[in-house]
């Protein structure tokens, strides 16, 4: 072998060491990246895969919602409370959501009310049910309902993000992001290693093309 051949030979073969070292490096860094992305959306993604069904199959599950009803006559320095508080148009007042968790346990917050010449109402929507709050200005009358339509309306209203709050809108957007990240690392491990495994585009591509042809035919 002459020199000059030799010299190409240790170029080459240093180039292809070269190459599946990045090779190596690549498959780690995006194993830790799948990995990790996994473990973060592997409670959530159980939570929405199993309420996609439910929602998908909501008219076949029937339930029978608890409907709960308090009613009440509030003492007057709370009732004078409520009526001085009238005029901001807010919140209700301090003494009145005092007063409602000393007798019946509920912790409002401090959302805006509706307010009017002889009542204030209060909307109470929640995961799962509905609620709601209301006040005469007269006669100091207090009655509260809520609906409770069940575990899965629960759930299912989760997966919608149906009057959940801000934190459990960020919970969804970090989920959402972790999906990306997860569904991109594992598509860049399928390229690497595409060539020892033949089905790998084939039935990439029927992930991609069955819901389109799904929805395309199907769907009008």
């Amino acid at each position: 072998m002459t020199p000059a051949r030799s010299a190409q030979t240790v170029v080459d073969s240093s180039a292809r060491a070269n190459g599946a070292q990045r090779r190596a490096a690549w498959s780690r860094t995006l194993r830790q990246w799948h990995g990790i992305s996994s473990a973060v959306c592997l409670a959530a993604m159980l939570l929405f895969s199993l309420t996609g069904i439910t929602l998908n199959h909501a008219a076949q599950i029937s339930s029978r919602p608890a409907v709960t009803t308090l009613t009440a006559t509030l003492p007057d320095a709370v009732l004078r409370s409520v009526r001085a508080a009238a005029d901001e148009q807010g919140a209700l007042p301090p003494a009145l959501r005092h007063w409602m968790d000393a007798q019946w346990s509920l912790r409002i917050g401090l959302r805006p009310a509706e307010w009017s010449d002889d009542e204030v109402y209060l909307s109470l929507p929640r995961p799962g049910g509905d609620a709601w709050l209301s006040v005469t200005l007269d006669h100091g009358r207090i009655e509260y309902e809520r609906t409770d339509r069940g575990w899965i309306a629960y759930f299912n209203d989760l997966h919608k993000g149906r009057n959940t709050g801000a934190a459990w809108g960020w919970f969804i957007d970090v989920f959402a992001v972790a999906c990306v990240i997860f569904s991109l690392s594992g598509l860049l491990l399928l390229k690497l290693h595409a060539a020892q495994r033949g089905a790998t585009w084939p039935m990439v591509g029927l992930g991609v093309v069955a819901p389109l042809l799904l929805a395309i035919v199907f769907i009008h």
